[in-house]
């Protein structure tokens, strides 16, 4: 069970953080029930999560017998040593992070109008700063490749997202991690320590 204090509502914000990530990881089951991970990338659009590859694989196989899958993105942003606040216990020793799962069933887009606008989308995130003629359905050069490409989408029947920034440490522990990110000073610290602010319960 998912603690509360972790839990994100705030649509916005999540719809951010996924717009900032590109890849993440599809859950089907085969004939057997046996479970697959997928790695993949995605893109958010109107409250669908789009994936796109061939048309044929082990991949498509499991979605035609079984379109009931799962989802999940995740970033992490620091791994917090347990000695940031206890010189010898390991039971400190955590991880900050966001998340986001959903789960529903996916369907296999057909129309070529959706494909176009989603595999654009896809271009945006992956390659902003352009060098391409835009995705056209109506552009001959285009017509074959999104007739040809299997779309993905995934309405979520359930959605959740998790972002863990110590939002249940009490104030001496918090304050012993916040000095533990700032000696250390690695890549992500400062920005860790900023969302470590802005969640915690104490936090304006």
């Amino acid at each position: 069970m998912r603690r509360s204090e972790f839990m994100i509502e705030n649509q916005e914000e999540v719809e951010q953080f996924l717009a900032e990530m590109s890849f993440g990881f599809l859950g089907t089951v085969d004939e057997s029930g046996c479970p697959r991970v997928t790695p993949l990338n995605f893109v958010f659009l109107e409250n669908a999560f789009y994936f796109h590859g061939s048309r044929f694989g082990e991949k498509m196989d499991h979605l035609f017998r079984n379109p009931k899958v799962s989802f999940t993105v995740a970033d992490e942003y620091a791994l917090i040593p347990s000695y940031f606040s206890d010189p010898v216990m390991a039971c400190p020793a955590t991880a900050f992070f966001k998340s986001v799962t959903a789960s529903g069933d996916a369907v296999i887009v057909q129309d070529i109008e959706e494909k176009a606008k989603v595999l654009g989308g896809f271009m945006l995130k992956l390659q902003p700063e352009g060098g391409y003629d835009p995705i056209d359905a109506n552009d001959p050069r285009y017509s074959p490749q999104l007739k040809g490409v299997a779309l993905i989408k995934l309405v979520p029947h359930h959605m959740s997202a998790k972002f863990k920034f110590g939002q249940n440490l009490k104030k001496r522990r918090l304050d012993n991690v916040l000095d533990g990110l700032k000696n250390r000073n690695e890549s992500r610290d400062a920005v860790t320590a900023e969302h470590i602010c802005k969640y915690h319960p104490s936090s304006p």
